[in-house]
């Protein structure tokens, strides 16, 4: 096999630190067991985040993201774990994980967690001719 999973997350330096802009990631693959029964729970992760002066690098990330196979975890809490990882390492400007686990128990679950870096305030929203919506 190629590769292993990997705990640690690498990254590159942003080829523009000077614009805030977005950049949106989904992980479809995302499974951990849960902690109750054993038994895996399957998610897909959408991540967006607005980098500072680094951007996360997507090979180191999906090794990351695989070593949580084996791993019990409420979602809850592997969520913000996630979040805590990935804003330590890169220090983004803005950082939105949505984890959108599969049914367990006839019920589906949605994580949002979110990091703002409160020294960055983000642009006003443009308002383009004919996008009022009274």
């Amino acid at each position: 096999m190629p590769s292993q999973p990997s705990e640690t997350l690498e990254t590159f330096p942003n080829p523009q630190p000077d614009r805030a802009y977005t950049i949106r990631l989904r992980v479809p693959e995302f499974t951990c067991l849960c902690p109750k029964t054993g038994q895996p729970d399957f998610a897909t992760l959408y991540i967006d985040y607005v980098p500072a002066a680094l951007c996360l690098e997507l090979k180191a990330l999906k090794l990351y993201v695989w070593s949580y196979r084996n791993v019990g975890a409420f979602h809850e809490a592997v969520t913000n774990r996630l979040l805590n990882d990935l804003t330590a390492v890169c220090h983004p400007r803005y950082m939105r994980i949505n984890a959108e686990f599969y049914v367990r128990g006839g019920i589906y679950t949605n994580v949002v967690v979110e990091h703002r870096d409160p020294a960055w305030t983000p642009p006003s929203p443009l308002q383009l001719p004919g996008d009022a919506h009274d």
